[in-house]
């Protein structure tokens, strides 16, 4: 088949019988490139492809089959609900960080206008969350990288979100006092393994010291004095730092300290208690 320039088309069924890719991701990268829906392509699969589209999402092929992942080719990645605009400025969102929300949200039943602050926003997908989810909330989130600040305020003006973003090393400078600080800081050990199927994501969002644990201890020794009395840090953690962390927050003053497990089973969050209340 030709288009009326007399360049090829080629059907949108046919492309994606012939893509090396899984289904599922094939027909993302096509719907990315036609602009269209999902369920579109599910019931038009005589849509015709031309050479400019098809060339778009070789490209985008090339790219998913080179490790890139799905939500940078695509430029979005869905979490908690919402659709967040991603680059490699960011780590990707995963499923498994929306127990962070949704352990939050439980925790805050009740306490209308209370002040969250989320350390190392990323994306700002858990700070914009948490305000979308509970409007009545006082949201800050911070992030050292000027870059991934860009990607989270995109998001929270894409998402009506009513979160402040501000430029910080952790706490430092924030002031103030809290009822809920939150994080997902990177914690996977230099040289680690795994850090080779993650070559596409920022380091400087996934690494962190010889254990990992570098930026967990400086979250447990910053936050303590700076939460209301009876309020709670929640950090997300490894898979096989549990006890870790729970020592970590343990040896800074924080009690009834206790770890929650993600979809897979595994011990994914850490939960401290500070002071009384």
């Amino acid at each position: 088949m030709v288009s009326s320039d007399g360049t090829a088309v080629i059907l949108a069924g046919d492309l994606l019988r012939t893509c090396p890719l899984p289904a599922a991701e094939s027909r993302a990268l096509l719907c990315h490139v036609l602009g269209v829906a999902r369920e579109y392509l599910v019931a038009h699969p005589e849509a015709p492809v031309e050479s400019w589209a098809r060339s778009r999402f070789d490209l985008c092929v090339a790219q998913r089959l080179a490790g890139m992942p799905l939500a940078y080719v695509v430029g979005h990645q869905e979490f908690h609900g919402h659709l967040f605009a991603v680059s490699a400025d960011v780590l990707v969102p995963r499923p498994d960080t929306e127990l962070l929300v949704d352990t939050a949200i439980a925790f805050l039943v009740g306490a209308v206008g209370a002040r969250v602050l989320e350390l190392g926003t990323g994306s700002g997908c858990i700070a914009i969350s948490l305000s979308l989810a509970r409007p009545d909330l006082y949201v800050v989130a911070t992030d050292r990288s000027l870059a991934a600040l860009r990607v989270a305020r995109r998001n929270q003006s894409e998402l009506g979100a009513n979160v402040q973003f501000v430029s910080a090393d952790w706490m430092a400078p924030i002031g103030g006092t809290w009822d809920l600080v939150i994080a997902n800081p990177p914690y996977i050990a230099d040289g680690d393994a795994h850090l080779d199927a993650l070559g596409f994501e920022p380091a400087t969002a996934l690494t962190s010291g010889p254990d990992g644990l570098l930026d967990l201890r400086r979250i447990a020794q910053q936050v303590p004095g700076r939460l209301a009395p009876g309020g709670q840090l929640l950090v997300e953690h490894g898979y096989d730092q549990g006890s870790a962390v729970r020592r970590l927050l343990a040896e800074a003053g924080f009690h009834e300290v206790s770890t929650l497990r993600d979809l897979a089973g595994h011990e994914r969050i850490c939960v401290g208690k500070w002071g009384g209340g």
